[in-house]
């Protein structure tokens, strides 16, 4: 069991040599070949995309990206992804339903970019679009949570048959310095409002928004690599295998029923 409190494990998310999906991809997909461009704009190098083999299985890989050093997160925009990230992921989406390949989405951002260019090009849209069309995308889609999984920028690329979540990972409406400064006026508290969000993997668990909690061998991804990410292939291949066994209809309207449930809640 983690015993890590939620300031603690967003300070291991925070450390600069924590595994980003690089390290990743080369350990759990055979033959990835990226692929670039919305088709509208540009290409974000925040949002990593393309074709991989799972095993034996064709899949459409997903990413936010983040990087390690100033120069890589500059060139990812430190994982806060622009519009143009968004509709080059649903264009990989939409290319994966085609052609009856799963889904497969990393989530690792402390949320989507919200500078002036990224709303002129309709920040709100592509991640809204997004939202509804991976709702009803007639192709299985799992998502896992690397690291941070921050407001919409995360749950663009959560909307999936199935979420797992890295033991250390948090997932949240809004970050910690965020919920800080707009309910107390004070972005000097976020440490309080870490700790009282219920932003952790277990909490997610609890509340029905993720399905599975992946181990971080000696609590923490940093220690083995090689570990983290067969225990990540682990989840997926069999994720994977057995959303292909269903029939497409069941699955689509699982999914709807999932997000429909979240929020729920009965108090004694």
């Amino acid at each position: 069991m983690n015993t890590k409190t939620p300031w603690e494990r967003q300070e291991i998310l925070r450390d600069k040599n924590r595994p980003t999906i690089n390290d990743y991809i080369p350990l759990i997909f055979d033959e990835f070949y990226e692929m670039h461009g919305d088709r509208y704009y540009g290409d974000d190098a925040a949002i990593l995309g393309g074709i991989a083999r799972l095993d034996d299985i064709p899949v459409t890989v997903i990413a936010e990206v983040k990087g390690r050093n100033l120069n890589e997160n500059k060139k990812t925009n430190f994982a806060m992804p622009h519009p143009e990230g968004y509709r080059k992921a649903l264009r990989l989406a939409k290319q994966a339903e085609k052609f009856h390949r799963p889904v497969i989405c990393f989530i690792d951002t402390p949320g989507a970019f919200c500078g002036v260019e990224a709303e002129e090009r309709g920040q709100g849209e592509a991640i809204a679009k997004n939202i509804m069309e991976f709702m009803r995308l007639r192709t299985p889609v799992t998502s896992v949570v690397l690291g941070e999984g921050g407001s919409g920028g995360a749950l663009a690329l959560g909307v999936c048959d199935r979420l797992a979540m890295l033991e250390n990972a948090l997932y949240s409406v809004i970050s910690p310095r965020g919920c800080a400064s707009i309910l107390w006026k004070d972005a000097g508290r976020e440490k309080e409002a870490c700790e009282i969000l219920r932003i952790t993997a277990e909490d997610m668990l609890e509340m029905g928004v993720a399905e599975a909690v992946i181990e971080e061998p000696n609590g923490s991804a940093h220690y083995d690599l090689d570990k983290i990410a067969e225990n990540i292939k682990e989840f997926l291949s069999d994720t994977i295998r057995e959303n292909l066994q269903k029939d497409i209809d069941i699955l689509l309207e699982a999914r709807y029923t999932k997000f429909r449930k979240i929020g729920e809640y009965t108090e004694q």
